[in-house]
Protein backbone atom coordinates (compact mmCIF):
# COMPACT_ATOMS: atom_id res chain seq x y z
CA UNK A 1 0.00 0.00 0.00
CA UNK A 2 1.24 3.43 -1.33
CA UNK A 3 2.02 6.08 1.38
CA UNK A 4 -1.12 8.22 -0.34
CA UNK A 5 -3.37 5.10 0.09
CA UNK A 6 -2.66 4.56 3.37
CA UNK A 7 -3.37 8.22 4.40
CA UNK A 8 -6.49 8.05 3.13
CA UNK A 9 -8.11 4.64 4.20
CA UNK A 10 -7.14 6.71 7.82
CA UNK A 11 -8.62 9.41 7.40
CA UNK A 12 -12.03 7.93 5.81
CA UNK A 13 -11.84 5.76 9.15
CA UNK A 14 -11.73 8.51 11.53
CA UNK A 15 -14.51 10.24 9.62
CA UNK A 16 -16.34 7.37 10.09
CA UNK A 17 -15.63 6.84 14.00
CA UNK A 18 -16.31 10.68 14.40
CA UNK A 19 -19.61 10.12 12.16
CA UNK A 20 -20.80 8.16 14.90
CA UNK A 21 -20.94 11.43 17.35
CA UNK A 22 -22.05 13.39 14.92
CA UNK A 23 -18.57 14.94 13.77
CA UNK A 24 -16.10 15.07 10.23
CA UNK A 25 -12.97 15.72 9.11
CA UNK A 26 -13.19 18.36 6.60
CA UNK A 27 -10.86 20.49 4.74
CA UNK A 28 -11.38 24.64 6.00
CA UNK A 29 -12.08 26.84 2.87
CA UNK A 30 -11.19 30.06 3.68
CA UNK A 31 -13.20 31.78 1.22
CA UNK A 32 -16.42 30.18 3.81
CA UNK A 33 -14.80 32.80 6.53
CA UNK A 34 -17.02 35.25 7.49
CA UNK A 35 -16.16 37.63 9.92
CA UNK A 36 -19.57 37.54 11.03
CA UNK A 37 -20.55 34.03 11.66
CA UNK A 38 -17.61 33.06 12.77
CA UNK A 39 -16.50 35.57 15.44
CA UNK A 40 -20.21 34.08 16.82
CA UNK A 41 -19.10 31.48 19.33
CA UNK A 42 -22.10 30.47 20.48
CA UNK A 43 -23.89 30.14 16.79
CA UNK A 44 -20.17 28.27 15.72
CA UNK A 45 -20.56 25.88 18.88
CA UNK A 46 -24.10 24.70 17.91
CA UNK A 47 -23.16 24.80 14.20
CA UNK A 48 -20.25 22.39 15.16
CA UNK A 49 -22.97 20.09 16.99
CA UNK A 50 -25.49 19.69 13.91
CA UNK A 51 -23.53 20.69 10.96
CA UNK A 52 -23.13 16.62 9.93
CA UNK A 53 -26.91 15.96 10.59
CA UNK A 54 -27.82 19.20 7.56
CA UNK A 55 -26.75 19.61 4.09
CA UNK A 56 -27.56 23.27 4.24
CA UNK A 57 -25.20 25.98 3.94
CA UNK A 58 -23.39 27.73 7.75
CA UNK A 59 -24.88 30.88 6.05
CA UNK A 60 -28.45 29.31 6.34
CA UNK A 61 -28.00 27.52 9.55
CA UNK A 62 -26.88 31.11 10.69
CA UNK A 63 -30.01 32.73 9.17
CA UNK A 64 -32.55 30.25 11.05
CA UNK A 65 -30.54 30.28 14.71
CA UNK A 66 -30.92 34.33 14.33
CA UNK A 67 -34.71 33.75 12.89
CA UNK A 68 -35.38 31.52 16.26
CA UNK A 69 -33.55 34.26 18.37
CA UNK A 70 -36.09 36.75 16.52
CA UNK A 71 -39.13 35.18 16.85
CA UNK A 72 -38.80 34.34 20.72
CA UNK A 73 -37.58 37.91 21.49
CA UNK A 74 -39.92 39.70 19.09
CA UNK A 75 -42.71 37.00 21.06
CA UNK A 76 -44.16 36.10 17.85
CA UNK A 77 -46.78 33.10 18.45
CA UNK A 78 -46.27 29.66 16.89
CA UNK A 79 -44.65 26.50 16.19
CA UNK A 80 -41.62 25.66 14.20
CA UNK A 81 -41.93 23.84 10.98
CA UNK A 82 -40.03 21.89 8.80
CA UNK A 83 -41.09 20.15 5.70
CA UNK A 84 -38.24 17.81 4.28
CA UNK A 85 -35.87 17.36 7.59
CA UNK A 86 -32.98 14.60 6.02
CA UNK A 87 -31.33 13.73 9.34
CA UNK A 88 -32.82 16.02 11.05
CA UNK A 89 -29.65 19.11 11.34
CA UNK A 90 -32.18 22.11 11.38
CA UNK A 91 -34.61 21.21 13.46
CA UNK A 92 -31.88 20.18 15.92
CA UNK A 93 -30.32 23.71 15.56
CA UNK A 94 -34.01 24.65 16.24
CA UNK A 95 -34.14 23.16 19.37
CA UNK A 96 -30.52 23.72 20.57
CA UNK A 97 -31.39 27.39 20.12
CA UNK A 98 -34.45 27.05 21.72
CA UNK A 99 -32.56 25.52 24.99
CA UNK A 100 -29.84 28.57 24.90
CA UNK A 101 -33.10 30.96 25.17
CA UNK A 102 -34.49 28.75 28.12
CA UNK A 103 -37.82 28.17 25.86
CA UNK A 104 -39.07 24.25 26.13
CA UNK A 105 -43.08 24.91 25.44
CA UNK A 106 -42.46 25.18 21.62
CA UNK A 107 -43.46 22.47 19.51
CA UNK A 108 -40.98 21.29 16.67
CA UNK A 109 -43.30 19.65 13.48
CA UNK A 110 -40.83 17.44 11.33
CA UNK A 111 -42.15 16.33 8.31
CA UNK A 112 -40.66 13.98 5.84
CA UNK A 113 -41.36 10.64 3.63
CA UNK A 114 -38.91 9.52 6.13
CA UNK A 115 -38.38 7.18 2.67
CA UNK A 116 -36.08 9.09 1.13
CA UNK A 117 -37.17 11.75 -2.07
CA UNK A 118 -40.69 11.48 -3.63
CA UNK A 119 -40.50 10.95 -7.35
CA UNK A 120 -40.01 14.28 -9.20
CA UNK A 121 -41.95 15.85 -12.12
CA UNK A 122 -41.20 17.25 -15.62
CA UNK A 123 -41.52 20.41 -13.66
CA UNK A 124 -38.57 19.37 -11.28
CA UNK A 125 -35.18 20.49 -13.54
CA UNK A 126 -32.43 21.99 -11.98
CA UNK A 127 -32.50 26.10 -12.28
CA UNK A 128 -28.81 26.08 -13.26
CA UNK A 129 -28.69 24.25 -16.25
CA UNK A 130 -32.46 23.14 -16.98
CA UNK A 131 -31.07 19.61 -17.08
CA UNK A 132 -33.30 16.61 -16.33
CA UNK A 133 -30.55 15.70 -13.12
CA UNK A 134 -33.50 15.47 -10.28
CA UNK A 135 -35.26 12.62 -13.04
CA UNK A 136 -32.12 10.90 -12.77
CA UNK A 137 -30.67 11.01 -9.52
CA UNK A 138 -33.81 9.73 -8.15
CA UNK A 139 -34.49 6.86 -10.41
CA UNK A 140 -30.75 5.16 -9.84
CA UNK A 141 -31.35 5.71 -6.06
CA UNK A 142 -34.80 4.13 -5.99
CA UNK A 143 -35.11 0.98 -4.02
CA UNK A 144 -37.82 -1.66 -3.54
CA UNK A 145 -39.33 -0.08 -0.37
CA UNK A 146 -37.09 3.43 -0.29
CA UNK A 147 -35.03 6.02 -2.18
CA UNK A 148 -31.38 6.16 -0.92
CA UNK A 149 -31.75 10.04 -1.92
CA UNK A 150 -31.70 12.11 1.36
CA UNK A 151 -32.70 8.82 2.80
CA UNK A 152 -33.09 8.56 7.13
CA UNK A 153 -35.12 6.44 9.01
CA UNK A 154 -37.43 7.94 11.26
CA UNK A 155 -35.88 6.17 13.73
CA UNK A 156 -32.36 7.85 12.91
CA UNK A 157 -34.40 11.44 12.70
CA UNK A 158 -36.01 10.52 16.52
CA UNK A 159 -32.54 9.43 17.23
CA UNK A 160 -30.83 13.02 16.41
CA UNK A 161 -33.96 15.19 17.62
CA UNK A 162 -33.56 13.27 21.33
CA UNK A 163 -29.51 14.16 21.35
CA UNK A 164 -30.32 17.84 21.95
CA UNK A 165 -32.00 17.23 25.56
CA UNK A 166 -35.19 19.17 24.08
CA UNK A 167 -38.49 18.02 25.86
CA UNK A 168 -38.72 14.70 23.53
CA UNK A 169 -42.72 15.17 23.68
CA UNK A 170 -42.32 18.80 21.84
CA UNK A 171 -41.12 17.05 18.87
CA UNK A 172 -44.07 15.85 16.70
CA UNK A 173 -42.81 13.16 13.52
CA UNK A 174 -45.06 13.36 10.46
CA UNK A 175 -44.02 10.31 8.27
CA UNK A 176 -45.83 10.59 4.56
CA UNK A 177 -45.90 12.63 1.43
CA UNK A 178 -47.00 16.02 2.89
CA UNK A 179 -49.46 15.66 0.01
CA UNK A 180 -51.02 13.45 1.92
CA UNK A 181 -50.19 14.27 5.81
CA UNK A 182 -50.66 18.11 5.86
CA UNK A 183 -53.61 19.47 6.52
CA UNK A 184 -54.42 16.54 8.62
CA UNK A 185 -51.99 16.92 11.63
CA UNK A 186 -50.97 20.47 11.69
CA UNK A 187 -50.25 23.25 14.04
CA UNK A 188 -52.45 25.71 14.97
CA UNK A 189 -49.83 28.28 14.09
CA UNK A 190 -46.53 29.05 13.01
CA UNK A 191 -43.80 31.10 13.99
CA UNK A 192 -40.94 30.03 11.82
CA UNK A 193 -42.07 27.55 8.74
CA UNK A 194 -38.81 26.22 6.76
CA UNK A 195 -39.83 24.33 3.21
CA UNK A 196 -36.92 22.18 1.86
CA UNK A 197 -38.73 19.11 -0.03
CA UNK A 198 -37.49 20.74 -3.65
CA UNK A 199 -40.09 19.62 -5.52
CA UNK A 200 -43.14 21.97 -7.02
CA UNK A 201 -46.20 19.55 -6.16
CA UNK A 202 -44.90 19.07 -2.39
CA UNK A 203 -43.68 22.93 -2.15
CA UNK A 204 -47.60 24.36 -3.58
CA UNK A 205 -49.06 22.04 -1.08
CA UNK A 206 -47.47 23.04 1.74
CA UNK A 207 -47.34 26.98 0.96
CA UNK A 208 -51.23 26.62 0.45
CA UNK A 209 -51.70 25.19 3.72
CA UNK A 210 -49.22 26.02 6.34
CA UNK A 211 -48.50 29.92 5.10
CA UNK A 212 -51.60 30.96 6.20
CA UNK A 213 -51.12 29.69 10.12
CA UNK A 214 -47.77 31.52 9.68
CA UNK A 215 -48.41 34.23 12.31
CA UNK A 216 -47.66 37.90 11.46
CA UNK A 217 -44.11 38.54 11.36
CA UNK A 218 -42.92 35.18 11.15
CA UNK A 219 -40.80 33.96 8.93
CA UNK A 220 -40.86 31.87 6.01
CA UNK A 221 -37.60 29.96 4.39
CA UNK A 222 -37.66 28.61 1.24
CA UNK A 223 -34.21 25.90 1.00
CA UNK A 224 -34.17 25.23 -2.56
CA UNK A 225 -35.72 28.11 -4.61
CA UNK A 226 -32.64 29.21 -6.08
CA UNK A 227 -31.99 25.35 -7.31
CA UNK A 228 -34.83 23.42 -7.98
CA UNK A 229 -37.15 24.61 -10.85
CA UNK A 230 -40.24 23.09 -9.39
CA UNK A 231 -40.22 24.89 -6.14
CA UNK A 232 -38.90 28.54 -7.64
CA UNK A 233 -42.31 28.10 -9.75
CA UNK A 234 -44.56 26.94 -6.76
CA UNK A 235 -43.23 30.13 -4.82
CA UNK A 236 -43.50 32.59 -8.10
CA UNK A 237 -46.80 31.30 -8.53
CA UNK A 238 -48.38 31.30 -4.70
CA UNK A 239 -47.32 35.02 -4.14
CA UNK A 240 -48.18 35.99 -7.54
CA UNK A 241 -50.92 38.31 -6.38
CA UNK A 242 -49.96 38.95 -2.99
CA UNK A 243 -46.28 40.20 -3.67
CA UNK A 244 -43.66 39.33 -0.60
CA UNK A 245 -40.14 40.00 -0.53
CA UNK A 246 -37.69 37.21 -1.48
CA UNK A 247 -34.34 38.23 0.42
CA UNK A 248 -31.55 36.14 -0.27
CA UNK A 249 -29.28 34.03 1.67
CA UNK A 250 -27.47 32.38 -0.68
CA UNK A 251 -27.69 30.85 -4.32
CA UNK A 252 -30.69 28.48 -2.94
CA UNK A 253 -32.41 30.12 0.06
CA UNK A 254 -35.30 32.77 0.02
CA UNK A 255 -36.16 34.14 3.38
CA UNK A 256 -39.99 35.92 3.82
CA UNK A 257 -40.87 38.03 6.72
CA UNK A 258 -44.80 37.83 6.89
CA UNK A 259 -46.30 41.33 6.44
Amino acid sequence: MTKEKYIEKSKLAVNYLLSKIGYQIAKKNILDFDPVIDNDPEFMDLYTKINSFTMTSKVQCYSLYMSVKYVIKADITGDFVECGVWRGGNCMLIAETLKLLNIEDKKIYLYDTFEGMSEPTDIDFSVEDSSDKARTEWVKKQKKDHNEWCYTSMKDVQANMFSTGYPEENFIFIKGKVEETIPNVIPKSISILRLDTDWYESTKHELKHLYPLLSKSGVLMIDDYGTWSGAKKAVDEFFETNPVLLNRIDKGNRLVIKT
